[in-house]
């Protein structure tokens, strides 16, 4: 595909990949536009095969998946670049060369590195970030933030019932966008919990809570929201919390704090699977449990 030219979507077909939350989520807002979604589901567990089905999106191969003008990467930033090696081979098969979109959040170094191995096989590339929630049936949509010379292209899925928003940037520029947003957003998530998790063993929780009640009452209303939110997703945010620390650069001392967030979520993604401690007490600080 030459990187100026619009995808073609006369055809309403795409693929996103994987039907985690937010992958079936922007799947659902497409399918209702009219679009046939695909996607890969090879080896998947009954939880994700429901996600894609109650979203209507349907079973590909990897040659199916590189037929359709525009691909969606929207998978744990860990397994980001091993998708694009992944699809290699039918991409570079491809008489039709698609649009290959990384939605993921990754550094901008680890993009660019994703984008060489798609536009070795000749389809063009574009580098995204996704900000806001999964879509809900009545919910709003979260913002596709996309970037590089392909990016332009991609603002034809805004008839695809989802919200895509072009930076004036290379690729890198828009995981660059996410890496900041979601260091603040989870960075605060992490913060907070390691202080809540220290205020209870040291059996100041009850204590700490009154005192946000009375002076930290905004804050306090959107950790009732975003720990719990957290539970789930900690598994996912390990190698975010890695991204971003190699984004900020290793010479820096503040990479190193999401080093150690990095490692605070693997612990709370084991606490969680395993229905430990900490998951709990931080569900009794948030009146919860």
């Amino acid at each position: 595909m030459d990187k100026g030219i619009t995808p073609d979507l006369s055809g309403k077909t795409i693929a996103i990949i994987a039907p985690g939350n937010m992958g079936a989520g922007l799947a659902a807002r497409a399918r209702d536009a009219g679009f046939t979604v695909r996607t890969l589901l090879a080896g998947r567990g009954e939880a994700t095969l429901g996600r894609a089905r109650d979203a209507g999106m349907q079973d590909a191969s990897p040659q199916e998946i590189a037929a359709c003008p525009v691909i969606l990467s929207v998978v744990p930033p860990g397994r980001a670049h091993a998708l694009a090696r992944d699809l290699a081979p039918a991409l570079a098969a491809a008489p039709v060369k698609p649009l290959y979109v990384d939605c993921n959040a990754v550094s901008p170094e680890t993009v660019k590195a994703i984008g060489e191995t798609v536009t070795a096989t000749g389809a063009a590339f574009a580098d995204a970030g996704i900000i806001g929630l999964p879509p809900a049936a009545d919910g709003p949509l979260p913002v596709i933030y996309a970037s590089g010379e392909a990016a332009p292209g991609l603002a034809a899925l805004n008839h695809a019932g989802l919200d895509i928003r072009v930076l004036d940037g290379p690729v890198g520029a828009a995981s660059t966008l996410k890496m900041c947003y979601a260091g603040i957003g989870k960075g605060l998530t992490a913060l907070a919990s390691a202080m809540i998790l220290a205020a209870d063993r040291a059996g100041a929780g009850e204590a700490l809570r009154a005192e946000m009640e009375r002076s930290q009452k905004v804050l306090l209303g959107r950790l009732d929201g975003s720990i719990p939110d957290m539970f789930p997703k900690a598994y996912r945010w390990v190698a975010e919390m890695e991204e971003i620390a190699g984004f900020l650069g290793e010479e820096r001392p503040e990479s190193g704090i999401y080093r150690g967030m990095a490692g605070f979520y693997d612990r709370l993604a084991g606490d969680f699977d395993a229905q430990g401690p900490e998951i709990a007490a931080l569900k009794r600080f948030l009146g919860k449990a």
